[in-house]
């Protein structure tokens, strides 16, 4: 069956702008593989990093098991993301064990660095996954077939400088967004963390405005989810687009 990476910075970013297209895919028959680059260790004000790490690595496993996805370790603690040779050795290995044909990830602009590195660190092993040039960690074997990358929209919708960032198409998520929902209050540590650092008051809630926010833009979708494609130079053919193909009934084309 055709395959859909998810890369994100930290745990529960998939399930506030991602999981939305992930499960609408799921429900097409696609394979879902899913993996935060940070391990969320400093995302607490009451647990030290060990413990923090810990419960969100069980919370994002558990989010997982929602959402019906291959869950991947993360690679490197919050806030020490970087665009090394040996991280992108990394998610290189990730890649080319999920084998997408579909790689969903982050806006290159966006509110922090640890979401802008997990951008060009996913972009860049999307554009290694066919070469044997460069070994993966541990090794795994490339792969030929195209892979199409998309960048769900920034926090907010807006570049850190204001600029209003518009998708290209909208994905209907009305009838999935309460399994987005489920699959966040996995990531129950959060909402004391969210509450205190970015004023919160709650995180599920949260979550369905996003989706409101993005259905009130698409015109035609009361919940909704933003996608923009990447070019295709080096990943896949000049007309691929297999995200607004295999969703094609319930997306807004906004080119």
């Amino acid at each position: 069956m055709p395959s859909v990476l998810a890369i994100c910075a930290h745990p529960d970013d998939i399930e506030f702008f991602m999981a939305g297209a992930l499960l609408q895919l799921g429900k097409r028959g696609w394979d879902l593989h899913y993996v935060c680059l940070c391990d969320g260790s400093r995302g607490s004000t009451t647990m030290d990093p060990a413990e923090c790490a810990a419960t969100r690595l069980e919370e994002a496993r558990e989010a997982c098991k929602v959402l019906g996805a291959t869950h991947y370790p993360p690679i490197y603690p919050d806030m020490e993301a970087s665009y090394t040779t040996q991280n992108l050795k990394k998610v290189a290995a990730i890649v080319r064990m999920a084998k997408p044909t579909i790689l969903l990830t982050h806006p290159p602009i966006d509110y922090m660095e640890d979401h802008e590195i997990c951008c060009r660190l996913a972009v860049s092993a999307a554009f290694a996954h066919g070469m044997p040039n460069l070994p993966s960690d541990p090794p795994v074997e490339t792969y030929a077939d195209p892979v199409t990358v998309y960048h769900c929209q920034p926090v907010g919708n807006k570049t850190p400088l204001g600029e209003t960032v518009v998708p290209h198409f909208f994905v209907d998520d009305t009838d999935v967004v309460e399994q987005k929902v489920e699959a966040l209050a996995c990531h129950a540590s959060q909402k004391q963390w969210l509450d205190e650092s970015q004023g919160q008051d709650s995180y599920l809630q949260t979550l369905r405005n996003i989706s409101l926010e993005m259905g009130r833009m698409s015109g035609k979708f009361e919940y909704a989810e933003g996608w923009r494609r990447r070019e295709h130079w080096g990943f896949c053919g000049e007309n691929d687009d297999p995200l607004a193909d295999a969703l094609a009934d319930i997306i807004v084309d906004n080119r």
